[in-house]
């Protein structure tokens, strides 16, 4: 378009230019929206799938646990019938040590350890205080003195904290 000087303006230039821009723009736009859409499909398909794994994991895991168990459970039950028409403490004490051996091995081999709390310094991360007596000896003051329940480790996190009893 020319002026009342004879000289062109930009409006042709200037109207063509905001539509391409707008049409590469949408475009942009419509693509940045698909890539979106993908990815969330994508997220959500994720977090079905690790769920799933983690419940197989943790039926599998158990499984394992059990499997390692039940050993144990036959052999009470052999030392049950074995011991049921006895009168010998001691064999029946026999088979119970027997056994609560064979358990303890079992569960250390699958990552469980007991704690050594008594004699030990009162740590509230790993132990809990259930009562205060007097302390036998001086270098037991504010010890621990004995242990109630025994504390477990499984690997190296705290399932059961110990329950102690602290000398004063």
């Amino acid at each position: 378009m020319a002026d009342a000087d004879g000289e062109t303006t930009g409006d042709a230039t200037a109207t063509a230019a905001p539509h391409a821009t707008e049409t590469r723009t949408d475009a942009e736009l419509a693509d940045l929206k698909d890539k979106y859409l993908r990815l969330a499909a994508e997220f959500e398909n994720y977090k079905r799938r690790t769920t799933k794994e983690r419940i197989e994991l943790f039926k599998t895991a158990s499984q394992e646990l059990m499997t390692a168990l039940l050993p144990v459970l036959d052999d009470f039950e052999r030392a049950r019938n074995a011991t049921q028409d006895t009168t010998d403490a001691n064999a029946v004490r026999e088979s119970l040590d027997i056994i609560q051996n064979k358990l303890n091995k079992t569960l250390q081999q699958k990552g469980l350890t007991a704690m050594d709390a008594k004699g030990g310094d009162f740590d509230a991360e790993l132990h809990e205080a259930i009562t205060q007596i007097p302390a036998p000896s001086e270098e037991l003051r504010g010890k621990i003195v004995d242990v109630v329940e025994q504390g477990y480790y499984l690997g190296d996190k705290v399932i059961r904290h110990a329950k102690v009893v602290l000398g004063q």
